[in-house]
């Protein structure tokens, strides 16, 4: 009787156990499913702010190249303080719950081998593009380098508050005066800014792509709406 009572203890137990560790992975699960979906708006946020600045870069060239850049100053400076400018293009996915995943081991609790691949699928994915990320910044660190030869730095000042949000200067600002190579130097900078944006707007499609198979398979193996 004592060891029928025991083994009865013992079932109970691991029950319990199976049940806490089943709830576990549901929690996990919709907290990824809440975190892929907040990827996608942001990712798609993040293409349509890269789109534009693209735009703006050609635009920038064009003008900075023009023989009456002179008269463009306004303009030039205000695409100029931009150019290297992250912050409303820079990727910075939802990872809280991949950490915790990682971290704490809760992927163990994750029983389908298909679902743990693609997640494991798009943590790499994601590792990748914040890898491409430093890769951007290095090219507007060069960028940055250049700029000073060609902008006042006061002016820029001007320009920017207190949030960081910009607005155009109420004049015409002169550049400061360069030499054939430095617009060389600042042409190919730039030229490398555009394609890294270009570039950063492939892996947020891919990661779109990768945040999308994952969602729908965790739906399916998991009958969430």
């Amino acid at each position: 009787m004592l060891f029928l009572a025991v083994f009865c203890g013992f079932l109970a137990e691991y029950q319990l156990e199976h049940k806490i560790e089943k709830n576990r992975e549901r929690q996990f699960v919709n907290s990824l499913v809440n975190d892929l979906i907040a990827d996608t708006a942001h990712l798609n946020f993040i293409i349509r702010n890269r789109n534009q600045k693209i735009v703006m870069l050609d635009s920038f060239k064009f003008l900075l190249n023009s023989p009456a850049y002179k008269n463009y100053g306004n303009e030039i400076y205000f695409y100029a303080i931009q150019a290297a400018r992250r912050v409303n293009i820079k990727i910075v996915p939802n990872n809280g719950t991949m950490q915790q995943l990682k971290n704490s081991g809760g992927l163990r609790l994750i029983r389908n081998r298909n679902v743990v691949d693609k997640i494991s699928k798009y943590d790499k994915m994601v590792r990748e593009t914040e890898a491409f990320g430093d890769v951007e910044e290095s090219v507007a660190q060069n960028y940055r380098q250049v700029a000073y030869k060609f902008f006042n730095s006061f002016v820029f000042d001007k320009m920017e508050d207190d949030m960081l949000n910009i607005t155009r200067s109420d004049d015409n600002p002169a550049l400061l005066k360069f030499t054939t190579d430095d617009l060389n130097r600042i042409n190919y900078d730039i030229f490398s800014i555009k394609a890294g944006t270009k570039g950063g707007n492939r892996y947020a499609r891919k990661l779109i792509t990768e945040a999308i198979d994952v969602l729908k398979t965790l739906k399916e193996e998991y009958h969430l709406e």
